[in-house]
């Protein structure tokens, strides 16, 4: 924000109310007024269409970053959206030397502060007459949205046919102007948003000036909850409660789960992660501890392969934290070919050079697949398709100082415990890279394997069906493959019954 930019820059962050996929709930539109930058919070995406291509105007035009703050249910939404007229961009844009601008000097810093806090009023003068914020005066009980929660709002006064005023905010910072006007006619407001209450903090500055005697609840009152996620049903019990307006009945969680059966999420059918922490539990036992990282690998703590998950690359860091701060059981721990690449690196150099007698295990399924698959460096292919070299995680393990340094077919059990036993005797830091191609991926790319079946010598054990691959039932008390079997074989290794065989 100090330097600005000199063409449009726009981050866009998704904001995860409830942490469906994320470690917090975190609200970055703290993070935005920090910086002293605007953010943009669509409540569709229709609305985040429109706003991404505002928020590329207003960044070239106030030479400053622009957020875009879609929370979790705009990101996962679809819906028509009027695409207009697309404007090609131009990419010729050469370097401009301005070292009293560009290198951040204590010297070059402060007069650049003085910048930013000048470009302020161009900030709220900007976003005071944009369509995303809108006034709609009624009675004088009064309802302030942001984002989403203005959808929310909207269905719930529809349902409760209540005479309120309704201010809906798509900018922060908000615009003064339609903010006093709508605290100068009500007498009681609810601020309704999620996460933190960034909206109602303004609110409360506001209606010093403009009402002071102004009755405001939200968040800080407990009328809104701080942390999940809102829906209609919340906001319009919180809205009938201002209004004296009967309570729809809450259904409890515990009601909810008594109703619906359990579904924990799962690794896919034939992923390879899961036959090496099933390789990686045979050799270290319950008692070694086991760091992670973030990706589909996560879902495996269910295997009890995964003690810890922070953020990305903190496997192999945490790993050599344990292990320094005096942990004498084995450690091994996980991290996915992307996470490795991306922020693996530098704590795989720090545990080679401290050498840190850990082991650490590189998932490598050849994509990024939590997060849709994307290509990454290792891959060989570039973010717009094109061929180019790709890394190898093998080659990068051992240019970083690591000595042992062993690669294997995860679908190969025997060969995977033997090389978890290979690891686990050596005295230092170890590097397993267990390399198989995601089974999605494997899929997509037309590689068949031949499904396999439960013959006539099952026992019933259900150990195979234990391994916990979803094309494993238990029925009648035998063990039954479905179609949703890719023919990894992972599950007739298992078997000590030969019950388990390809079909011909």
């Amino acid at each position: 924000a100090y330097t600005g930019v000199s063409g449009g820059l726009v981050v866009c962050v998704a904001d995860d109310p409830f942490c469906h996929s994320s470690q917090n709930e975190q609200d970055s539109r703290r993070y935005a007024q920090f910086a002293g930058i605007p953010c943009l919070d669509p409540a569709d995406p229709q609305e985040a269409r429109d706003m991404i291509i505002y928020a590329f105007e207003l960044s070239e035009k106030l030479e400053l970053p622009v957020l875009l703050r879609p929370t979790t249910r705009v990101s996962h939404a679809s819906s028509d959206v009027v695409v207009g007229q697309i404007k090609e961009g131009s990419t010729n844009h050469e370097f401009t030397k301005d070292p009293a601008r560009w290198v951040m000097l204590p010297a070059h810093a402060r007069p650049r502060h003085t910048v930013l806090l000048d470009k302020q009023d161009a900030i709220k003068t900007a976003l005071a007459d944009v369509p995303w914020n809108r006034l709609v005066l009624r009675g004088d009980t009064g309802i302030i949205t942001s984002g989403i929660s203005g959808l929310y709002a909207e269905e719930a006064l529809k349902q409760l046919e209540a005479d309120i005023s309704v201010l809906r905010i798509g900018t922060f910072p908000p615009p003064d102007g339609m903010c006093s006007e709508f605290l100068e006619h009500v007498t009681k407001v609810m601020v309704i948003e999620e996460l933190e209450p960034v909206l109602e903090e303004y609110v409360e500055r506001l209606a010093r000036k403009h009402n002071p005697d102004l009755e405001l609840i939200g968040k800080r009152t407990s009328h809104i909850p701080r942390v999940g996620e809102l829906d209609t049903f919340q906001v319009r019990n919180a809205i009938a409660g201002m209004i004296a307006m009967p309570l729809l009945e809450v259904i409890s969680v515990k009601e909810a789960e008594e109703i619906l059966p359990p579904r924990p999420p799962s690794l896919c059918p034939g992923c390879s992660h899961r036959a090496t922490y099933y390789a990686m539990k045979k050799v270290f036992g319950n008692d070694a501890v086991f760091p992670s990282d973030i990706g589909c690998y996560t879902l495996a703590v269910r295997m009890g392969t995964i003690d810890t998950c922070l953020c990305m690359g903190a496997s192999i860091t945490l790993a050599s934290g344990i292990r320094f701060a005096g942990e004498e059981r084995d450690i091994c721990c996980s991290i996915g070919d992307s996470t490795f690449l991306h922020t693996g690196l530098q704590g795989l150099l720090n545990a080679a050079y401290n050498n840190a007698r850990i082991t650490v295990t590189v998932l490598d399924n050849s994509t990024t697949a939590m997060t849709g698959h994307q290509p990454h460096p290792g891959t060989g292919f570039t973010v717009t398709g094109d061929r180019t070299k790709a890394v190898s995680v093998e080659t990068v393990a051992k240019a970083l100082g690591a000595d042992f340094v062993e690669t294997v077919d995860p679908y190969d059990l025997n060969a995977t415990i033997e090389t978890f036993e290979r690891a686990k005797e050596y005295q230092g830091l170890s590097v397993v890279i267990a390399k198989q191609t995601c089974s999605i991926i494997a899929r997509k790319s037309g590689i068949r394997r031949r499904p396999f079946t439960v013959n006539e010598n099952c026992t019933g054990c259900c150990k195979c069906v234990e391994f916990g691959c979803p094309a494993i039932e238990f029925d009648k008390e035998i063990a039954r493959i479905n179609a949703l079997c890719t023919g990894c074989g992972i599950c007739a290794q298992i078997c000590s019954n030969n019950a388990i065989e390809v079909v011909e």
